[in-house]
């Protein structure tokens, strides 16, 4: 029996959130913990993180990270779009199941519209897409995001959880929807999940979602949460030799 490696791809989130995860996604990529990022486009560390990708020699692995749920809009409409922002900023309290009027629609395919175009004005390729949170798998929002994806040429995109303790229910609603993305012609990993839902042995085609920060005492981890001002987490360590995996990105789909 010929022994074949599992291929594996290992995706940082929320590149361009603070100055600290910017550092801590190039340190993972330089220890080689990870394959590919998405880039936040509305951060003040924004403009850092994509001297960090050109500086550090993965521009070509950088997507896009959509992002309805945090800090400040780039678009005005949106803000005047109580299902999504407050006083000008995103509030993060989206009903997910609430239908969007053609006024939201509309709101909504421009802010993410401005994100892609804000991400590729600056040289980054964007072949692969996820979000902040998910939202791109709610169900009014994903067929914006299919639209400005195929707009952008964006090919890849990350299906919704389907490894790991999922209720009966939810995952009849996750298969229907990863099936209708390669349906309208997406490349996609046949699983995605975190590290916690990784066991004792890890499916073909995978894909794992981090966070990559640093903790308290200055520790390389895979953010869960925060205590106070602090980042908490596990220590962010190699899918690779654990599982004896290979890493691949996205533009090896």
């Amino acid at each position: 029996e010929v022994f074949v490696m599992k291929k594996v791809i290992i995706n940082a989130d929320d590149f361009g959130l603070s100055s600290t995860v910017n550092r801590a996604i190039s340190q993972a990529f330089r220890n080689e913990l990870i394959s590919d990022t998405t880039l936040l486009a509305g951060f003040d560390s924004f403009e850092e993180a994509v001297t960090l990708a050109y500086n550090c020699g993965f521009f070509d692995k950088v997507g896009v990270h959509f992002n309805l749920n945090t800090g400040k809009p780039l678009t005005e409409e949106i803000k005047n779009v109580s299902m999504f922002c407050k006083n000008g900023f995103f509030h993060g309290q989206i009903n997910r199941l609430k239908p969007l009027n053609s006024f939201e629609k509309s709101s909504v395919y421009k802010e993410l519209h401005a994100q892609a175009e804000k991400i590729k004005a600056v040289g980054f390729k964007i072949d692969h897409a996820d979000s902040h949170h998910h939202i791109h798998t709610a169900l009014f929002i994903a067929p914006i995001v299919i639209d400005v994806c195929k707009e952008f040429g964006i090919n890849k995109i990350r299906i919704h959880r389907n490894i790991g303790n999922i209720k009966t229910y939810k995952k009849t609603v996750k298969r229907i929807y990863n099936k209708s993305l390669r349906k309208k012609g997406f490349k996609t990993t046949d699983f995605f999940g975190d590290l916690d839902d990784i066991l004792d042995t890890i499916p073909e085609n995978l894909e794992i979602m981090v966070h990559p920060d640093y903790d308290k005492n200055g520790v390389l981890i895979d953010r869960r949460g925060m205590e106070g001002e602090k980042p908490i987490g596990i220590p962010l360590y190699s899918v690779t030799n654990k599982f004896c995996a290979q890493l691949i990105s996205y533009g090896d789909l």
